[in-house]
């Protein structure tokens, strides 16, 4: 750990807000550290209220810094598709250097080419993601550094946002005391960690079925290709069963947690709890079934939203089918009414580390590994070393450990505490001392 970089992303949601500390090594990541708790001062994607959602990323990277042992001063903020463009975008440069060697400098200035592009007044770049690079005419390169050439292109995607939601978000995570490294669209990071390369040559949708919106992002050719959110997710699926059910909000959060299931076919009858009515001290008693005709109405109607957007995009046909990701689509029963809604391959994707094994982290993973990528590339530096202080903590306990395990690993007999070993030395004092004398 000591020797490799550490990365860490923040996933600003409507219903929790996500730190995810990884490290990196040899594209091999492994989660040391997560931080998970509500948000507050957010209504469906957008932030409206400072104060409480400065507050809540504090609470964040505070759970975070606990796990980790050290504090955390830099992330990787993703953006989610709210108010979002997406278009094309190209630059050309000439190669610098004499012996026409393509350098970091050579593809830093072709990525800000790409970016001279005429933009709304209102809008913001948030990134330019390159699809290819070209070096003198030929093309399909991923990576042109050390290359040889003349002149160098980019073809690429530029990501452009409201530039009142990202400065107000940004604004946020920098009165949280947080420095940021690197801004990411988040169902782009999401995609990069949920699909294969083969689903996004062939044409998949990735749905994000998170708490305040769901988001639909078309990735067809190997790129993103669209976006669109939904302002339907969770929190409304929480409504209904508060409503159908007459308790609270946070019964009913209870409930969904607890005993939900999207799929009325598939629900127990014999899964039986009970509920706090609202207003009252009285109980009453529910079966997971009648719950799940709540619940399958709110996801059926969400996942036909979904295919009546997509038709609207002109886009009929997915060879590569459709992927659920994001913290509602690890409820019970969603993939099996998804498949029956959406008449197309279905599956649900989650992040294979542990600590983050649940569809609600995918994000938070994708944006770690889709920043390092790009970075990489571009010649950027999005992590951070650890600090020097943690690496001696970290010395002195692996010294210790050893320490006792020799102890422990020795004959029976042999072993000798601290405090003989003290009692022995004065001893021998005593000794030498009355031979001097």
């Amino acid at each position: 750990m000591n020797n490799n970089e550490l990365y860490v992303s923040l996933d600003i949601g409507t219903s929790n807000i996500k730190v995810i500390v990884g490290e990196m090594t040899d594209d091999s990541l492994n989660i040391i550290g997560v931080g998970n708790v509500p948000s507050e001062g957010i209504k469906k994607g957008s932030i409206v209220d400072i104060d409480e959602t400065v507050h809540s990323i504090r609470k964040a990277f505070d759970q975070a810094e606990r796990m980790v042992g050290f504090p955390l001063r830099k992330a990787i903020v993703g953006v989610n598709g709210n108010y979002i463009n997406i278009q094309d975008t190209n630059g050309v440069v000439a190669v610098s250097s004499e012996n026409k060697e393509i350098h970091t400098e050579d593809v830093r200035r072709v990525m800000e080419a790409a970016q001279v592009v005429s933009i709304p007044h209102e809008q913001l770049i948030v990134d330019v993601i390159p699809r290819q690079f070209i070096v003198d005419g030929r093309d399909e390169i991923t990576d042109p550094k050390k290359m040889l050439g003349v002149r160098l292109e980019v073809e690429g995607t530029l990501i452009t946002g409201s530039k009142t939601i990202l400065h107000n978000l940004l604004r946020c995570v920098e009165r949280a005391g947080i420095e940021i490294t690197d801004i990411c669209l988040q169902p782009l990071a999401a995609g990069s960690a949920a699909l294969s390369k083969d689903e996004k040559n062939l044409g998949v949708a990735l749905i994000d079925i998170g708490g305040g919106s769901t988001t639909v992002a078309v990735f067809e050719q190997g790129h993103l290709t669209a976006t669109h959110v939904i302002p339907l997710g969770g929190e409304n699926i929480t409504k209904d069963v508060s409503i159908g059910l007459r308790t609270s909000t946070e019964e009913a959060e209870r409930v969904k947690k607890q005993f939900g299931h999207a799929y009325y076919d598939e629900a127990s009858e014999d899964e039986v709890f009970e509920v706090s009515v609202i207003g009252t001290n009285q109980k009453q008693t529910f079966t997971q079934m009648e719950v799940a005709d709540i619940i399958e109405a709110r996801v059926e109607e969400i996942l036909q939203i979904v295919s009546s957007e997509l038709r609207g995009m002109g886009i009929n046909d997915l060879p590569g089918g459709f992927v659920l990701t994001g913290g509602q689509s690890g409820m019970p029963g969603v993939l099996s009414l998804a498949q029956d809604v959406l008449q197309n391959n279905v599956r649900v994707a989650s992040p294979n580390y542990i600590g983050v094994r649940d569809p609600q982290y995918m994000t938070g993973v994708g944006l770690i590994q889709f920043a390092c990528r790009n970075a990489r590339i571009q010649g950027r530096r999005v992590g951070f070393k650890m600090p020097e202080e943690a690496v001696q903590e970290i010395a002195v306990s692996t010294e210790e450990q050893h320490h006792r395990k020799e102890v422990q690993q020795r004959p029976k007999g042999k072993q000798k505490t601290q405090a003989e070993n003290n009692n022995k030395q004065s001893k021998m004092k005593k000794l030498l001392s009355m031979f001097w004398e």
